[in-house]
């Protein structure tokens, strides 16, 4: 269960990006126990950019895709709530419909664009957020796990800006907190530990500064980190290969060695089931049992 692993496990949570069917049953095959659904990555996955350029309906319906493939717990990067208080609640009540176990909002303006890109920009007045995230609370109770995360950091603010937002999250209802920092170093997120004193479990992703040991995070009590966007950043690559290649070399022989086969395809997704499913319901010669 993700509050489980986020809240109240003292072992620290890796929670792998997903941002379709596919990307969620690789992750849960190569054995994490909890996804996030990506912002970043499913906008990419659709053509768009992050920069709340697809709707909450069509984040909603990549989450239900990845919930019903990898049957693991989905926190859902559900950016600043697609607008005011009403917006957020909505969308906290469909993803509890389609199976997510917890929501992530940023403290950021509707329309909102992704962290890194820029830099200062303004921040969410921390009263109307709070309200934001009271009215969640209120919607889903403790169905979904709320997840507050901080872009006050990331948006040139001091870490004293960064503790009073903490602060006012946490009384208005968020289970955890959600730190982020565009540096390539994690001093900022060791130094807002420092000061937060394990008020509320802390969540991070470490996009940038990925060079940070993993015995850091477990030293300043870090309850989760989050590889945000690494399957479709992985994929990307891999597909951007394989297109030139087929379009240089005018054929696929090359590459097949070095591409998935059918038959991985046919495994992952249980195909024997359907084989079997068909000799049970549609067989004439087989009847019912």
């Amino acid at each position: 269960m993700l509050r489980d692993q986020i809240c109240s496990s003292s072992e620290l949570t890796f929670l792998m990006e997903a941002h379709d069917g596919l990307s969620a049953a690789i992750a849960g095959r190569a054995g994490f126990k909890g996804l996030w659904a990506s912002g970043l990555s499913i906008a990419c996955s659709l053509g768009y950019r992050d920069a709340s350029e697809a709707s909450w309906s069509q984040i909603v319906d990549a989450v239900e895709r990845i919930v019903d493939s990898a049957k693991l717990p989905v926190l859902v990067d559900g950016d600043g709530g697609f607008g005011n208080f009403n917006n957020a609640r909505l969308l906290a009540r469909k993803l509890r419909q389609r199976g997510a176990a917890g929501v992530a909002l940023e403290d950021s303006c509707f329309p909102k664009i992704n962290s890194f890109i820029g830099d200062r920009r303004a921040l969410a007045d921390i009263d109307e957020f709070s309200g934001r995230l009271r009215a969640v609370k209120d919607t889903v109770a403790d169905d979904l796990i709320l997840v507050a995360r901080i872009e006050a950091l990331i948006a040139g603010h001091d870490m004293d800006e960064a503790i009073l937002r903490a602060h006012a999250y946490a009384d208005a209802g968020a289970d955890a907190i959600l730190i982020h920092s565009r540096r390539t170093a994690a001093d900022e997120i060791v130094a807002f530990m420092r000061a937060w004193q394990n008020r509320l479990p802390v969540v991070i992703v470490p996009t940038k500064y990925y060079r940070t040991p993993v015995s850091v995070y477990r030293k300043a009590h870090i309850s989760t980190v989050i590889w945000a966007n690494h399957s479709m950043r992985a994929a990307m690559v891999a597909m951007r290969q394989v297109c030139d290649r087929i379009l240089a070399e005018e054929n696929t022989a090359s590459i097949e060695p070095n591409i998935a086969t059918l038959e991985e395809i046919f495994e992952m997704f249980n195909y024997n089931e359907l084989a079997s499913a068909e000799l049970r319901y549609q067989s004439p010669d087989n009847p019912r049992q």
